[in-house]
């Protein structure tokens, strides 16, 4: 029988809030994180946060950029890495079997969203080779459907700059993010696989696109 994660404590609770409140101190001031529009993420329900995949540093600025607790995917092998792997379960990781079915793995995810809870997801499958929004894999839509969710499409940029995927470790720079418009489960269900990655698709370019135009201004300013 498929075994799903408890709820959790109160000090798994405070553990989470303690990471993300530290992770978002060390942004701000060594990335010039800032985040905009955060008003538009739903207080309460299940939703499916999607993002572009520019760095490492990505599920990060996810989970500082919304005041929810966020549930993170990530390949199984980066659980056995030391440290890395204790930090990943202890906020709740999600383990990923990209050589195999992924059965377990897309079980919890479901499971959490019908918790009414966030889950991260990568919708591009792997890091940016140039900092550019990629072509979309449609595996997001049959989760949203089952899970009867709340789409949440947001970019990411500058994040790229500071630590792609060629370079072993970040540098300095700015990174911004921009939470677009929700797409309601409503709507989801209202459109095909193909036009729902399309619709994901834009809105994750013109959020980028958003979040890129606040980076230019901010290097004007200084």
């Amino acid at each position: 029988m498929q075994k799903y994660a408890p709820p959790r404590s109160l000090v798994q609770r405070l553990w989470y809030l303690g990471v993300q409140s530290a992770c978002h101190v060390f942004c701000v001031l060594v990335f010039r994180y800032r985040c905009f529009r955060s008003n538009r993420v739903p207080e309460s329900g299940a939703v499916m946060l999607l993002t572009n995949h520019q760095s490492h540093l990505d599920p990060v600025l996810m989970g500082i950029a919304c005041q929810r607790r966020m549930n993170y995917l990530a390949r199984k092998t980066l659980f056995d890495v030391p440290v890395l792997g204790w930090i990943i379960r202890s906020v709740g990781g999600i383990s990923i079997d990209r050589d195999g079915p992924g059965l377990a793995g897309i079980k919890e995810t479901l499971w959490r969203l019908r918790r009414r809870e966030m889950v991260l997801m990568f919708p591009e499958g792997r890091r940016t080779d140039n900092g550019e929004v990629g072509p979309l894999k449609p595996g997001f839509c049959a989760l949203a459907r089952r899970g009867n969710v709340t789409l949440l499409p947001v970019g990411i940029d500058g994040a790229y700059d500071v630590w792609p995927r060629t370079h072993r470790l970040p540098r300095w720079g700015r990174i911004n993010v921009w939470i677009g418009q929700p797409i309601g489960s409503e709507e989801v269900g209202q459109l095909s696989d193909e036009q729902l990655v399309d619709l994901v698709s834009r809105r994750m370019k013109a959020c980028q696109m958003a979040a890129r135009g606040k980076r230019a201004a901010g290097r004007r300013s200084r």
